[in-house]
C-alpha cells in the first residue's frame, strides 16, 4: 500500500508544480524521479545513473524522429502546404458536408503540424467555408479543431505519440503505432464531427471585438501572402512518403515476408526505418522552399523547428528518466497484480492519462507521463506483446484528449480565435474533447478484444 501512496504522491506532485507552482514539466519530471529515487529506497550510487541512463535512452533513437518531424511541420507550415491541403480535400468532398470537410482538413493536417499552429492556419479559411455555407462558426470551429486534435494525440511523428510508442518500447514498430493511431483518430475526429453538427443551426452570438469576421476575401489575401503555393503532390508527399516507407518497412519484417527477401527486403528495412523515412521527408520537403536563398530559408526553418522540438524532447527524456526508476521499483510487479486482479486493463492508463490532462492541461505531458507509469505493469496487466503495447499507447492518447479546458494552450487558440466565449467553448470544445475521448477508449477496447 505504502508504494502505492508514494505514487500517487508522485502524481499530485507533478500536477501542482507545474500548475500551482509553473514550473516547466521538465524540471517537474526530473524532480519526481529523484523523488521517487529516494522514496523507494533505491540505492543513492544507482539513482542518478538510473535517471540519465533513463534520459538518454529515450532520446537516443526518438530524438531524431521528434526533431525531423518537427522540422518538416515548419517548413510545410511556411510554404503554405497545409493551404493546399485544406483545399484539396475541399475540391474532393465539395461544400456539401461543412462539418466533415473541415474535420477531415483538420485531420490530415495536424499529422505534420502542431494542432495549435493548424488551427490558427486555416482559422481563415474556416470562417469564410463558414460564411460561404451559411453555417454555424462555432460548429466549424469544433470540426476543425477536434480534426487536428484527434491526429496530434495518436498519429507519429507528432511528438507525443512517438514518446510514448518510445517509452513502450515500441521503436521498432512505429509503422504499426501510424497504422492503428489513423484507425483510431479516425473514429474520434468522426465523434467530434458528431458533436460539431449540434451547433450547426444555432445562432450563437460571438465575441466582439471591434473588427469584423474573416471572409472568402480575408482567406484570399491569406493565400495570397503565401505567394505560389504548392501542388497536391508537394504539400501531401512530405508526411505520407515517410508514413508509407515506415508501414511498408513494418509489414516487410512479417515472418511470412509478404513483401519478398533479398534486396527489397532489405531496402524496405533500411527505408522504413524512422529515421531514415523522415529524412527521405525532409529531403521531399524541400522542394517547397521558395525564396532565392534556399539555403538560408532551409537554415531557417531547422532552427525555427529545432527551439520547437528542444521543450518536447527535454520533457520527453524526463519522462524517460521518471519511467527508468520507476521501472527498478517494486510498484510494478505490486501494481500489475493489483489491477491485473480487477481486471480493468487498458482502462487504467486511459484514466491516470485523462487525470494528469485534465489536471494540468498538456496533451504531450499526459502521454508522456503516462507511459512512463504504466511501461512496467505492461506484463502483469497482460498487455506485453507487440499489439497490446499499441493499443496501450491508443489508451494512453485517448486519456490525454480527456478534456481540453481553461489550462491547455490549445482550447484558448480555439476560443479567441473562433470569438466563442468561455462559457460557450466549455459547451463546444470541452466537451466534444470528452467526448472524442470516451469514443477513443471504446474503439481501443473493442479492437482489443479482437487483438488481443
Amino acid at each position: 500500500m505504502l508504494l502505492v501512496l508514494i505514487l500517487v504522491a508522485l502524481i499530485a506532485f507533478i500536477v501542482l508544480s507545474t500548475t500551482r507552482l509553473k514550473l516547466h514539466p521538465f524540471l517537474a519530471l526530473l524532480a519526481a524521479a529523484f523523488i521517487a529515487g529516494f522514496a523507494y529506497q533505491l540505492p543513492s550510487a544507482e539513482i542518478v545513473k538510473t535517471i540519465t541512463g533513463g534520459f538518454g535512452s529515450i532520446l537516443g533513437y526518438i530524438g531524431i524522429v521528434i526533431v525531423l518531424g518537427t522540422v518538416i511541420g515548419v517548413i510545410l507550415e511556411r510554404s503554405g502546404a497545409a493551404i493546399t491541403m485544406a483545399e484539396t480535400v475541399i475540391k474532393l468532398l465539395g461544400e456539401r458536408f461543412p462539418t466533415l470537410t473541415m474535420s477531415i482538413i483538420g485531420y490530415l493536417v495536424s499529422i505534420p503540424v502542431f494542432c495549435d499552429s493548424g488551427y490558427v492556419i486555416l482559422n481563415s479559411l474556416k470562417n469564410a467555408l463558414a460564411a460561404r455555407m451559411k453555417v454555424s462558426v462555432v460548429a466549424m470551429s469544433v470540426a476543425l479543431a477536434t480534426g487536428l486534435y484527434a491526429t496530434h494525440t495518436f498519429v507519429p511523428p507528432t511528438p507525443g505519440p512517438i514518446a510514448a510508442a518510445g517509452n513502450l518500447g515500441l521503436d521498432a514498430s512505429l509503422g504499426l503505432v501510424i497504422a492503428v493511431g489513423l484507425l483510431v483518430a479516425f473514429v474520434t475526429a468522426m465523434a467530434g464531427m458528431w458533436w460539431a453538427n449540434r451547433f450547426i443551426g444555432k445562432d450563437i452570438a460571438l465575441e466582439d471585438d471591434g473588427l469584423p469576421l474573416p471572409a472568402a476575401e480575408d482567406f484570399a489575401a491569406l493565400k495570397a501572402r503565401y505567394g505560389k503555393l504548392p501542388s497536391a503532390f508537394q504539400a501531401f508527399a512530405p508526411i505520407f512518403v515517410p508514413i508509407l516507407l515506415i508501414c511498408l518497412g513494418s509489414i516487410a519484417v512479417f515472418p511470412s515476408k509478404p513483401l519478398g527477401e533479398g534486396f527489397v527486403l532489405t531496402a524496405l528495412t533500411f527505408l522504413g526505418q524512422p529515421v531514415v523515412a523522415l529524412l527521405v521527408g525532409l529531403a521531399l520537403a524541400c522542394s517547397l522552399l521558395k525564396s532565392q536563398d534556399k539555403r538560408k530559408e532551409f537554415h531557417d526553418h531547422v532552427v525555427e523547428g529545432l527551439v520547437q522540438a528542444a521543450p518536447i524532447l527535454l520533457i520527453t527524456g524526463a519522462g524517460g528518466a521518471f519511467g527508468a526508476v520507476l521501472k527498478v521499483t517494486p510498484l510494478g510487479d505490486y501494481l500489475g497484480s493489483t489491477l491485473s486482479a480487477l481486471g480493468i486493463g487498458l482502462f487504467m492508463p486511459f484514466v491516470v492519462a485523462a487525470a494528469l490532462k485534465s489536471a494540468q492541461g498538456s496533451t504531450t505531458v499526459a502521454l508522456v507521463t503516462t507511459s512512463a507509469l504504466v511501461a512496467p505493469m505492461l506484463g502483469q496487466l497482460g498487455l506485453d506483446s507487440e499489439m497490446g503495447r499499441v493499443l496501450t499507447v491508443m489508451a494512453i492518447g485517448a486519456g490525454a484528449m480527456t478534456v481540453s479546458h481553461a489550462n491547455d494552450s490549445f482550447f484558448w487558440v480555439v476560443t479567441q480565435f473562433s470569438r466563442m466565449p468561455v462559457a460557450v467553448a466549455y459547451r463546444a470544445q470541452t466537451v466534444a474533447t470528452l467526448i472524442q475521448g470516451l469514443a477513443g477508449i471504446i474503439t481501443v477496447w473493442l479492437l482489443s478484444l479482437v487483438l488481443l
